[in-house]
């Protein structure tokens, strides 16, 4: 796979049609505060689903992202008394799902993980990253690639990942993932920026280096 086709690849894997969060007009939020499981039961059918795709695709592992999927439900739960309503609904919850997310990953830092070395430089720096995840979006055509480029997501620095996945596989624009982030939205342009960059060099390093 030639350079322009690596960025072909992850435009065409990863693009989302944007559409509106039914979050964003969920009415019943008082009600939540309250404790009406109804209430909180209907917000689940909302959301459980997106904060699942988020969870899978920062954490890479199915079981991983229904435990952690889990644990978001229970923690917006039991801590919807604390959303003031100076955001979003689906800002807040994502803001909780990302840091879960990154909470379990911190616990997980210590493990060894197996996979081939992408390159990052001419010099002696490489990466080692997991290539046995398969999102379960892809088409089968697409697996094989599709995990390379995943491997790739996975290895980048922990803020990028992120900035990445909200918007490249969440369609999140750039405002909201700032308050996710809890950052700037200059933060979020530079983060995404270094993701995609970072993304070219160890894509296009890997096709050069086995598919000549």
């Amino acid at each position: 796979m030639s350079f322009p086709n690596v960025l072909e690849f992850i435009s065409l894997l990863l693009h989302n049609k944007k559409s509106n969060n039914p979050l964003d007009d969920f009415p019943e939020i008082e009600a939540l505060k309250k404790g009406s499981q109804s209430a909180f039961n209907s917000l689940i059918q909302l959301f459980s689903q997106k904060v699942y795709n988020l969870s899978l695709g920062i954490l890479q592992n199915e079981q991983d992202a229904e435990d952690v999927t889990q644990e978001i439900c229970t923690t917006v739960f039991l801590s919807i008394n604390q959303f003031k309503g100076d955001s979003k609904l689906s800002t807040w919850i994502y803001r909780i799902s990302v840091n879960k997310c990154q909470e379990f990953l911190r616990k997980k830092s210590r493990k060894k993980r197996v996979g081939f070395i992408i390159p990052l430089d001419k010099a002696e720096t490489t990466i080692q990253i997991s290539s046995n995840f398969m999102h379960p979006g892809l088409e089968l055509e697409n697996q094989e690639r599709g995990a390379i480029l995943f491997a790739a997501i996975n290895a980048l620095p922990e803020n990028q990942k992120t900035a990445f996945t909200l918007y490249n596989l969440e369609s999140i624009p750039y405002e909201e993932i700032a308050q996710i982030m809890n950052t700037s939205l200059s933060a979020v342009e530079s983060l995404i920026f270094r993701a995609r960059q970072n993304l070219k060099k160890s894509l296009s390093d890997y096709y050069e280096e086995n598919e000549r």
